[in-house]
Formats: structure tokens, sequence, C-alpha cells
């Protein structure tokens, strides 16, 4: 696929998906989802790709649904994607719940990290929260956005902001549409950390490339899907599940080497997926 809105690139183990739609604060459009997905498909497909960082081209991280879309959707008398059906699907076929727009982060192999750059709203906002790590710099305008367009919470926000701040404070945030900053939203738990515009990228790529390196790629894999299957079942089921996996996982290649590698001292050789 041709990227027209975004750009994507790999380099020591990190998958890195820019939005580039500076001119327009890289407002979302159907086109730029299309491409997002394309490219998160190619990272969970590339056995050298361990860790996905999604930014912003400039001075924004997305804006939000682009308000020309808004306006298309206004004169149409009903809502339209501007994707069409055979738009890929990275992260689906795990569970039926996360065969949904964003949802689909949940199916995902390997950890997605949002760095924010600039103003989060709307569906900027979805997709920070459905990263798994975010790091943000300070000062940056975030909103849910969708109250002022007469609008529901979007794609499935009203389930995940709850678990990620709590009910309080997520019911502020989505009643009100209110605008906030990263520095509240660090406060509260919705920014793992705080950085400097001009070192955002340099501590966003150490920390990516300390999960790849500390981190044995299947370890990752399971234990992602464990957080996010284990917020649809019971405890019980959560500590039989993890049962299973250890008997599994400790005969595995890779647990040997991890073992070897820690007693001697060097980095492990990995090799799940396949090398």
């Amino acid at each position: 696929m041709e990227l027209k809105s975004t750009l994507y690139s790999v380099a020591n183990g990190i998958a890195t998906i820019t939005l580039a739609r500076p001119a327009r604060m890289n407002a979302w459009t159907g086109r730029m989802h299309t491409e997002y997905r394309h490219s998160l498909e190619q990272a969970e497909a590339d056995p050298a790709v361990r860790v996905v960082v999604v930014t912003g081209e400039g001075r924004a991280f997305c804006a939000g649904a682009d308000m020309q879309a808004l306006e298309g959707h206004a004169a149409k008398g009903g809502y339209d994607s501007g994707t069409s059906a055979d738009i890929p699907t990275p992260g689906f076929g795990v569970r039926p719940e996360f065969d949904q727009n964003f949802a689909y982060h949940f199916g995902l192999t390997k950890p997605v990290i949002a760095a924010l750059n600039g103003p989060a709203a709307g569906v900027g906002l979805v997709l920070a929260c459905y990263a798994d790590i975010r790091f943000a710099v300070p000062g940056a305008k975030l909103t849910t956005a969708h109250g002022r367009f007469n609008m529901p919470a979007e794609y499935g926000l009203s389930w995940l902001l709850p678990r990620i701040v709590g009910l309080a404070r997520a019911n502020d945030l989505l009643m009100s549409s209110r605008v906030f900053l990263t520095d509240e939203a660090y406060e509260m738990g919705l920014i793992n950390r705080l950085v400097s515009k001009e070192d955002l990228m340099t501590e966003v790529m150490a920390y990516a490339r300390q999960l790849a390196d500390s981190v044995a790629p299947h370890s990752m894999a399971v234990t992602k899907r464990q957080i996010y299957v284990d917020q649809h079942r019971d405890v019980g089921s959560s500590v039989a599940e993890a049962d299973r996996l250890l008997s599994e996982m400790v005969a595995e290649p890779d647990y040997k080497e991890s073992v070897r590698a820690w007693l001697d001292k060097r980095k492990a050789d990995w090799r799940w997926p396949g090398k």
C-alpha cells in the first residue's frame, strides 16, 4: 500500500508509525485509519519488530476527525467511516470482543507505545488510550471532544477510560468533553511519563529498546494477551490460565536460553517467533 497520510519505518527492532498530515494537525481520515492498520499488520508480521511506536508529525499528535469529514457526515445525514470492507485487520481473530475498531489493539502480540508530541482530541485521544504505554510532552491539550458535536463516547472509550483512570475521573472527562492538559493526565494516571518535546522521542525509543532487549518476545506477547483477556473474565480463570501457560512456556527453548543468558551475564538470543 502507498502511504499518503502516514509514515512507517523500522530500526533496531522498533516500528515507528507517524501520523503525517501536519498541515491538518494530523486529523484522522478513513485513509489514515486504513494506512495505520496496514502498518500495524506489517509490524505484526515482521519477526524483527519487537515494539511499535505511534506518534504525530509536526505540532500535534492527532486533532481528531478531519472537519471536512464531519461536514460530510452532516451533509449525508449519516456516519461514513471512509474505510472499505477490505481494510486490514491486525489483531483480529483473538477474541470476538477485540474484532472492532481500535479494540483490535488488544489482539496484537507486540506492545504499542503512543508518543504524544502535541494535542490529541476525539479519535486522537482514543488512539492514545488504546496504546499500551503513553509518553507525552507537558502542556499539550487533550479532550474526548464528542459532546460538543452531539456524538456518543467513541470507539469503546466509555469502557476503556474508567479502567485506566477510574470511574469518577472518566465520568468527568467523558461527560464534560472538557479540555485538559497532559500534566493533569499524568497526575490521573492516563500518561505514563511526561517528557520535554526535545527529549520525547529519545526517551520513547530508549524505553522501547529496553522492552525489546530485556523481555522475551513470547513472554511479551503472552503477557499482553493476559492483560486484556483478563479484563473479560474472573480471577480464578486468570490464575488457571497463567498456570497452564507457565507449564507450556518453561518447556520452550527461549526459557532455557533465558536462564543460560542470566547465568552467563549476557544478552539472551531469543528465537520466538523465529529468526
